[in-house]
């Protein structure tokens, strides 16, 4: 393992939340990480939020992306040549895993109450365990709760193991967690996305010896200039999925309109909600100011030409939009939904934050900065500092303190785990023993 990095030591924009053991820290200069990934083929926010890390953390380390699922050529993300991404099933049409008979058996190892399930296989589980058995990484982090299964039953335990949770502890049904709970106990660690969601694994998931600790996800600086403020554009960004609640959004620039007919509303995305959306523009009479711009990618070149941009979905995991926005010196105004616009935005400094479902809170906030350009500008710099909070070398920095303490920290999480067995032992006997009590 390896030394605490130089850039660590220097950094002065984040103080370590725990001392780090004098005697024990990584012995190398460079440590081995490896992500395992659903399939860094495909287009989605953990797949964006992974590659952010991982080119981040390959300034100073050798990194590989190892991706379950393989469907397609090449990335459609652009990927740091210093990572290297190992493909472990393809499944695209004619190659050698497709024709293999495992591969249309049913998983037993990859949880059957994972969302994801149905896209897993016998030959996934087999491909997974013996990559997994034979990796010599330092660090192994795990991107879904399936995934993190695979990692707690095969990655070697000389590794930190982590598991990642881009989703909230609420979102899984109770089976998954029951299931989770019994495979994160022998993790190292379990990072969420947010501070609300640690406290609910903290409180709801026992898991003695491990640290369950909240990092944001990081969001590289644009490519492109922030926006001045001027354009009379309102964007959002997302899944055309009920949940994302763009018929909210929808509704809420019809008073927009009414009131600045100049000003568009551009969404960007793809999904199964497109044509109810478009019909909706329609009814609304809208067609010449909202439009369904589809997928762009980054989306941040569209979020620069935009003054205003509005997230209105019923629940986020963390929020990753409202981040891109603010890189983009935007600012947002959001449902106030759980988990991540609350520990993101600073309501009334740079962006705001509306009661969830409220279509009148929205435009109401969407009016109040489109009549207010001094007030917009104002938040959109505010907004813009605060995205740099957020950029992949300060999250980065704060994983390999955290993979620090970690390694130093083996023997006292392994006693605490051992405490916990021995009193639930303990506690069972008890149990026994009062019964037999009441028996005689």
């Amino acid at each position: 393992m390896c030394s605490r990095p130089a850039a660590v030591q220097a950094g002065k924009d984040y103080q370590c939340p725990w001392p780090l053991h004098p005697r024990r820290v990584f012995r190398d200069a460079t440590m081995r990480v490896v992500f395992v990934i659903h399939n860094v083929y495909g287009i989605g926010g953990t797949i964006r939020t992974t590659l952010n890390l991982a080119g981040a953390l390959a300034e100073s380390h050798q990194v590989t992306i190892v991706s379950v699922l393989r469907h397609r050529e090449s990335p459609r993300f652009p990927i740091d040549p210093r990572i290297t991404v190992v493909p472990l099933v393809d499944v695209r049409p004619g190659s050698a895993d497709d024709a293999d008979p495992s591969l249309h058996a049913p998983a037993e190892v990859f949880p059957r109450s994972e969302s994801r399930y149905r896209q897993y296989s016998l030959l996934t589980d087999r491909k997974v365990a013996g990559y997994l058995r034979e990796c010599r990484a330092d660090v192994i982090i795990g991107t879904r709760p399936g995934i993190n299964v695979y990692i707690a039953r095969f990655a070697p335990k000389r590794a930190v193991r982590i598991a990642q949770e881009h989703l909230t502890h609420d979102t899984h049904s109770k089976r998954l967690r029951t299931e989770l709970a019994r495979h994160y106990r022998t993790l190292d660690a379990v990072v969420t996305t947010t501070e609300a969601d640690a406290a609910v694994y903290r409180a709801r998931m026992r898991l003695p010896g491990v640290r369950v600790l909240a990092v944001p996800n990081s969001v590289p600086e644009p490519a492109v200039p922030p926006s001045d403020g001027s354009a009379k554009v309102i964007a959002a960004a997302g899944r055309l999925v009920r949940g994302k609640r763009f018929d909210l959004l929808i509704e809420a620039f019809a008073q927009v309109a009414e009131a600045y007919p100049d000003w568009r509303l551009r969404i960007y995305g793809g999904g199964a909600d497109h044509d109810r959306l478009q019909a909706l523009i329609e009814s609304r009479g809208l067609t010449a100011q909202a439009t369904l711009m589809g997928v762009r990618s980054p989306i941040e070149a569209e979020f620069a030409k935009a003054s205003i941009v509005a997230v209105t979905s019923d629940a986020e995991s963390f929020g990753m939009t409202i981040v891109e926005a603010m890189r983009c010196g935007v600012p947002v105004v959001s449902t106030d939904c759980p988990l991540g616009p609350a520990e993101i935005i600073q309501d009334g400094v740079d962006g705001y934050r509306v009661p969830v479902g409220d279509r009148d809170a929205v435009s109401c906030a969407l009016l109040g900065l489109i009549a207010n350009e001094s007030a917009r500008r104002r938040m959109g710099e505010a907004a813009l500092a605060k995205g740099r909070r957020y950029a992949p070398a300060r999250i980065a920095r704060i994983y390999e303190e955290f993979f620090a303490e970690l390694d130093a920290s083996r023997r006292s999480r392994a006693r605490q785990r051992w405490q916990a067995v021995w009193e639930s032992a303990l506690r069972r006997l008890a149990r026994g023993f009062r019964r037999r009590l009441r028996l005689v």
